[in-house]
């Protein structure tokens, strides 16, 4: 037993330890065109058979050390495997591309070891989970997954609501590209806001295909092969994309996300196909960010119970009901059968005069302007960001403070207000030129009068047509799914700004590709009163 698999035990209350472990490292398990993946293999050190956790991934095998002697301690093989390209496995890493060829190769030579004896679970976070669903349509009968905060399917990922989720990109190559020439400086880096600081900076690189320069030194294969490929390329996300094989045959899976991770509202979608192909997976939400300690454990005692349940067929630790969610404002987590929690009743709000937010809206034909400039972007604060500091919910003044910024806010409640779900919002805008992005945010408004954010969301558009008097353009957009409760003496904000800089790339307001686009044009954009409102999916608890 390590210092590290003995304090994740002690942290994650993990059941007992029940053998020893050996470890061989550096196995080369070849692919199909020969390239040559290192691999490491925990062995539990008792009679067996045992089953086997497997996990794929880009960021290096000894970060995951502690984790895999863990399970391994606790009676399970584990094998984890450095993806193509990276650590030093050999190939060339082209993100997402290879991991269905390189998956199933991996389970062909499992089958070939003589203490593989067919029962096998995978699991593991982000780019692993994605690994897992390339090949969970090849899956020996008795398996199971642990899917955290992933999906099976990328492109609304990288691009959603058809914006550039630029912040995630530069932020992720430089892990990736630190990971592979100096991991000790790049795990220093990563919690010093480093490279937050050098992704702003590579974020204002014009044109945008040369950020890679600015945030590692060098040009990256990868980088700009998406940017020449990937933009209104169905047949590239084709390739990539595995939602396909959610199927009635997808073994048992456990979901696990966070309320700010950027890839809730993908992993919730894959769950609710599950729910409709006749699955009950099991759902846990916390109010977590993509990588916040928690998720960074990987999750440990939820896994392995989990895989004890459907590997080892004892579900003694499972929980009653299939589906965990935290509450924020509340801070308190709570239990259901399925998600969402039952119908929810809908509850509108609709902005007014004198930056109100009203239940009750008044009539009024009046609205409110504010001038986007991408030479001085709106900033991101906080919120659902791939982020090593400043994810999450976080005090608002500053954003709502500029004057690029709309804020209406609520009356004080009476009465607590639980959303669980998606918000829908209604805008109808005016924009002095046809391409315009609305990012609109939800906020909690406490007693000391600090604005916290809930949730939000962005739409990329180009108007094309006018359905009000004015000339005004009727959009609507959800916002990042939620679980909140605003507790009576809160009052409820609404934000409306045109971008969210370095998170999403901005918007140049010619309508020039984003890769290419050099010119940066202000924007005036005009937001009527009359049927600009939020539809809360609100819940009783």
């Amino acid at each position: 037993m390590s210092i590290s698999s003995l304090y994740l035990a002690w942290l994650e209350d993990l059941p007992p330890r029940l053998n020893g472990v050996k470890k061989t490292r550096g196995i080369s398990v070849p692919m199909d065109d020969g390239v040559l993946l290192k691999t490491d293999h925990y062995a539990p050190r008792a009679d067996g058979p045992h089953p086997t956790i497997l996990m794929r991934l880009p960021y290096g095998r000894r970060g995951f050390g502690a984790i895999c002697e863990a399970y391994a301690e606790r009676g399970f093989h584990v094998v984890i495997q450095a993806c193509r390209g990276t650590e030093l496995s050999g190939g060339e890493f082209d993100p997402f591309a290879n991991e269905r060829a390189d998956g199933l190769a991996t389970l062909r030579w499992l089958e070939q070891q003589p203490w593989y004896d067919g029962r096998i679970g995978l699991t593991g976070p982000s780019y692993l989970g994605y690994a897992q669903w390339a090949i969970s349509d090849a899956l020996p009968p008795i398996s199971a997954m642990a899917t955290k905060v992933t999906t099976s399917n990328f492109q609304p990922v990288v691009f959603p609501s058809g914006a550039f989720h630029l912040n995630l990109w530069l932020s992720w190559v430089q892990v990736i590209e630190g990971l592979r020439t100096n991991p000790l400086a790049t795990a220093a880096r990563m919690f010093s806001g480093d490279i937050e600081r050098r992704t702003e900076r590579a974020a204002s690189v014009l044109p945008l295909i040369d950020a890679d320069i600015a945030a590692v030194g060098h040009e990256i294969p990868f980088w700009r092969y998406w940017f020449d490929h990937a933009i209104g390329n169905a047949g590239f996300w084709k390739e990539i994309d595995h939602s396909h094989r959610l199927s009635k045959s997808t073994p048992p899976v456990h979901f696990i996300s966070g309320w700010y991770d950027f890839m809730v509202d993908p992993l919730l979608a894959d769950y609710q196909r599950l729910v409709e192909l006749g699955h009950t997976p099991f759902l846990t939400v916390g109010t977590w960010f993509h990588i916040a300690e928690e998720l960074q454990r990987d999750n440990l005692r939820e896994t392995l119970i989990w895989m004890r349940a459907k590997l080892l067929g004892d579900a003694s630790g499972l929980r009653r009901n299939p589906v965990r969610l935290h509450i924020s404002g509340e801070n308190a987590w709570h239990e259901f059968d399925r998600y969402p929690p039952g119908p929810p009743t809908p509850v509108t709000y609709a902005i007014a005069s004198d930056r109100r937010l009203l239940e009750r809206p008044e009539p009024s034909a009046g609205g409110d302007s504010y001038r986007y400039d991408p030479n001085d972007p709106t900033p991101n604060l906080g919120g659902a960001i791939f982020a090593f500091t400043g994810a999450g919910p976080v005090d608002n003044a500053p954003l709502e403070a500029r004057g690029d910024v709309l804020s209406y806010t609520s009356p004080v409640l009476l009465q607590k207000l639980t959303v669980i779900g998606q918000c829908r919002v209604n805008l109808s805008i005016k924009a002095e030129h046809p391409n315009v992005d609305l990012f609109v945010r939800l906020n909690d408004v406490g007693p000391d009068g600090i604005s916290r954010n809930i949730c939000d969301g962005l739409l990329h558009v180009t108007p094309q047509g006018s359905s009000h008097p004015e000339g005004a353009l009727k959009l609507h957009l959800k916002l990042h799914a939620t679980a909140h409760t605003l507790l009576p003496g809160h009052r409820l904000r609404l934000l409306i700004a045109s971008g969210a800089h370095p998170r999403y790339a901005r918007n140049p307001g010619t309508g020039e590709p984003i890769n290419t686009s050099v010119n940066l044009v202000a924007n005036t954009v005009k937001v009527f009163h009359d049927g600009t409102n939020i539809i809360l999916p609100t819940h009783i608890i």
